[in-house]
């Protein structure tokens, strides 16, 4: 079998000659690799004691006895070489997350626009990226794998990260079970609870709302298809759930209730504490979609007295893949499990964990709690900011209660102007008209219509999402060229003629042709 250092030697020497800086780098470059593996071949002869407690490696000390070695090896700092054929210096290639970070920023600057869809998903923390890399690569083992170390580290590792997530809600670790994500969970809440409690016959109705995510509501039309019932509440204009309704909706064979804690679309916020109560009362099970809240607001669910909660980590600055869902276990919640398997995760959803995902999920709620108080401040001071600037543009209206609602979440409808059209004028700002799983669809939101709007008032609506990473001067380029750009293709509408010359819209009789 080859070792590592010929294999690296082969690889790099096929590399084109123009591109290497000079053959004496070549050489040292291969020397370096040489006394590296067989450093790590000598390491590797012995065997230590295998005790989970002794399974623990830091990534740290070994990237800087890296690059010390290869500045001893080669008189060269790394910063200064060029590796072979990729352009990139040797710290980058040696630190991949300082090096990664640094490619990106300069891929950005200057070519891609302002990103304002924060709902939609958010970029990745640095601080998350640096604590996934090392299980991309050293830290490999099975998490579920007992009898080595390898497992051992990379379970400890889940298991804190488990801890980061159920401290961010407020609950016991055990309660937390890893999904592929939001979507998952709401899936696996839903379908679960009904399942398990409809095989007696007894619970056969569920409760949502109207504005709900598309899973969510997908979710619950496939439980009708199976014979359950669906009721479907309306939401005020403000977009908040009557509490009377709801109350008078909950039946004695109600299984569950589901109803989101913050909008994806319109940022308002449910009054979850008065909910929980409800459905305790009731001894209903109450589940949330926390989505689009966990991470940017405190959260209890002893308080809120929530059954069941949906999380995705890339709503938190964390990766794409992975969420939670947060199942009560006193009082036990009681859910058939729609993936079956190995019996991982309480039984509850069988696979095998991806341990880089799931560290970076929860390195991303660790952070999010950690930075709340100051990351809420400056969001509410950019959200004021921004939304006083577009409603200082006539004919402008907020979407949603302008009191309960998330401010990282702003939905505007511009009168007269079509959204699609103002998002194609708005191309160096990432903006959405909606909901990203819904974003095909040339439908009017159907969020906005349960809220009453018109569907040319939905139509012409805008979100904007603002997140930790939003600067004051993006706020403001993006001010002045919404104004700049709804100002002129409103003069290109003949209705906004008629609009200045005080022609009421309603009063004109259309022909048809």
């Amino acid at each position: 079998m080859a070792s590592p250092a010929n294999v690296a030697l082969r690889q790099v020497s096929r590399l084109p000659s123009r591109r290497l800086s000079s053959s004496s780098f070549f050489i040292r470059t291969a020397s370096h690799f040489r006394a590296t593996a067989a450093k790590q071949a000598a390491r590797r002869c012995y065997v230590s004691e295998s005790k989970p407690d002794k399974a623990q490696v830091s990534i740290d000390t070994a990237i800087r006895a890296d690059q010390k070695a290869f500045t001893a090896q080669t008189g060269i700092l790394p910063e200064n070489a060029k590796m072979p054929g990729t352009g990139m210096s040797a710290d980058v290639m040696m630190s991949p997350a300082a090096g990664i970070l640094k490619q990106a920023t300069v891929m950005d600057e200057g070519i891609r626009p302002i990103y304002l869809d924060m709902q939609a998903t958010t970029p990745t923390d640095p601080r998350v990226l640096d604590a996934m890399l090392p299980f991309f690569t050293g830290l490999y083992g099975n998490p579920h794998s007992r009898t080595h170390a390898y497992g051992w580290e990379t379970e400890k590792a889940t298991e804190q990260a488990r801890e980061h997530v159920a401290n961010l809600i407020g609950a016991d670790p055990k309660e937390i079970i890893f999904t592929s994500g939001a979507t998952e969970s709401n899936n696996m809440s839903i379908k679960g609870v009904a399942r398990f409690f409809g095989r007696s016959g007894k619970k056969k109705h569920i409760i949502t709302t109207q504005t709900e995510h598309k899973c969510v509501l997908d979710s619950c039309r496939h439980m009708q298809e199976e014979g359950f019932e669906v009721t479907y509440l309306p939401v005020q204009n403000s977009g908040v759930v009557d509490l009377k309704e709801l109350e008078a909706a909950i039946r004695p064979d109600t299984a569950l209730v589901s109803i989101m804690t913050v909008n994806n679309e319109i940022g308002v916020i449910q009054p979850m504490e008065e909910i929980g109560k409800l459905c305790k009362a009731k001894k209903t099970f109450f589940h949330t979609d926390g989505a689009q809240a966990v991470g940017k607001m405190p959260i209890s669910v002893d308080k809120w007295n929530v059954d069941l909660m949906s999380i995705s980590a890339h709503k938190i600055y964390g990766p794409k893949g992975i969420g939670a869902c947060y199942v009560r276990r006193r009082p036990r919640v009681r859910i058939d499990p729609i993936i079956s398997g190995g019996g991982q995760e309480r039984g509850l959803r069988s696979g095998t964990l991806a341990p880089a995902l799931v560290v970076g999920f929860g390195e991303a709620c660790r952070i999010a709690k950690e930075e709340m108080p100051y990351d809420s401040k400056r969001i509410q001071m950019l959200s004021d900011r921004l939304l006083q600037g577009l409603l200082s543009l006539e004919h402008t209206s907020q979407n949603g209660d302008p009191k309960r609602f998330y401010p990282g979440c702003v939905n505007v409808s511009f009168a007269y102007v079509e959204g699609e059209s103002l998002l194609m004028a708005l191309k160096d700002i990432a903006l959405s008209s909606g909901s990203a799983c819904t974003s095909a669809s040339l439908e009017p939101s159907y969020v906005l219509r349960a809220l009453g709007n018109s569907d040319e008032s939905a139509h012409s609506s805008i979100r904007f999402g603002i997140g930790r990473f939003t600067t004051e001067s993006e706020i403001d380029y993006v001010l002045k060229a919404v104004k700049e750009r709804v100002t002129f293709l409103r003069e290109l509408s003949p209705l906004w003629e008629l609009v200045q010359d005080g022609i009421a819209l309603d009063s004109i009789e259309w022909s048809q042709h």
